[in-house]
């Protein structure tokens, strides 16, 4: 596909990233101590490791590049200092947020501690897989791969929305927060969002808008955002959970230190669900960086995609 920015999937990235520095971290100190404690313990932690999960291409790319135990030079951001707070005492989300834990961009990257890459404990905080009711999960087995593909914003060009913003979103988001306002741009085809804090209820006939419509409410030191009235075109996910006109999302806010954002996701869909689904609390680091412009111009590739979905409706 040909768009203005290619960048690694963080699919991808999640799985090969963490793997090749195992195992580089295995063959460095077993070669370095060049004794048969470093060669058994690099053995066992780099290339069994490697060899039982497939990854001998791994094993050979990161004996190559990447880095020894204990010198990673891109690690976990510490938590910082105390909560930024506003005038008026509530937290202060504003910052460049990066969707992993080390306040930088990791995509393509070696020497990265594989700490630094995830944004949850897959153990100590799961996420449970969304449970679809029967039509609904028979309308995304149907789906062609044809049709997967062109439900992607990355294909289509269209916003991701809500909820998907937050949760597949390899890119940063930058917050301006203020007293009755958070304003969210996204890096991603450069969309924005403007939330109103004030305290204003939810439209009874809203317009359907790629980012819903919003009210807020303040628990405590977490900021609760309840949106209703969303565009159809969008997914929650890119493996085909659709919604329907019936998407309720709650996001949940909170920053505990200085430099960790914690953003948690239910998505009620009584069209789609059997039961609402939560997502683990996601952490974004602090950054120091910049938004950059990233459109999504001259896709070439949609109109043969759009084609192939034609054909394949004719079968």
């Amino acid at each position: 596909m040909k768009t203005l920015h290619t960048r690694v999937a963080v699919s991808a990235l999640l799985i090969a990233a963490p793997l090749a520095l195992c195992t580089a971290q295995g063959f460095a100190q077993g070669t370095a101590q060049g004794t048969a404690q470093g060669t058994a313990q690099g053995t066992a932690q780099g290339s069994a490791q490697g060899t039982a999960q497939g990854t001998a291409q791994g094993t050979a790319q990161g004996s190559a590049q990447g880095t020894a135990q204990g010198s990673y030079t891109i690690k976990p951001m510490p938590p910082g200092g105390p909560t930024p707070r506003l005038a008026d005492g509530h937290p202060d989300f504003t910052g460049q947020w990066f969707p992993n834990g080390a306040g930088q961009g990791v995509s393509g990257r070696y020497g990265v501690d594989p700490a630094a890459i995830p944004q949850f404990d897959r153990k100590a905080t799961p996420e449970e897989p969304p449970q679809f009711r029967p039509e609904a999960l028979a309308k995304i087995k149907s789906m062609t791969a044809t049709e997967l593909e062109l439900s992607k914003s990355s294909v289509n060009c269209m916003p991701r929305g809500v909820p998907a913003i937050w949760l597949q979103n390899p890119y940063t988001t930058f917050i301006v927060h203020k007293p009755g306002l958070l304003a969210q741009l996204y890096e991603v085809l450069n969309n924005w969002r403007l939330i109103h804090t004030d305290g204003r209820p939810l439209p009874k006939n809203p317009e359907p808008f790629f980012h819903g419509n919003s009210t807020t409410h303040w628990e405590g030191d977490t900021l609760v955002v309840e949106s209703i009235g969303f565009d159809e075109r969008t997914y929650i996910m890119p493996n085909g959970w659709y919604h329907s006109d019936e998407l309720k999302v709650t996001e949940r806010y909170t920053r505990p230190s200085m430099n960790y954002l914690i953003v948690e996701i239910t998505v009620d869909d009584p069209k789609v669900l059997l039961k609402p689904w939560k997502s683990a609390p996601r952490r974004w680091t602090l950054g120091n960086g910049e938004i950059y412009e990233f459109y999504c111009t001259n896709n070439l590739e949609l109109e043969e995609l759009e084609k192939l979905r034609q054909q394949e409706l004719k079968k």
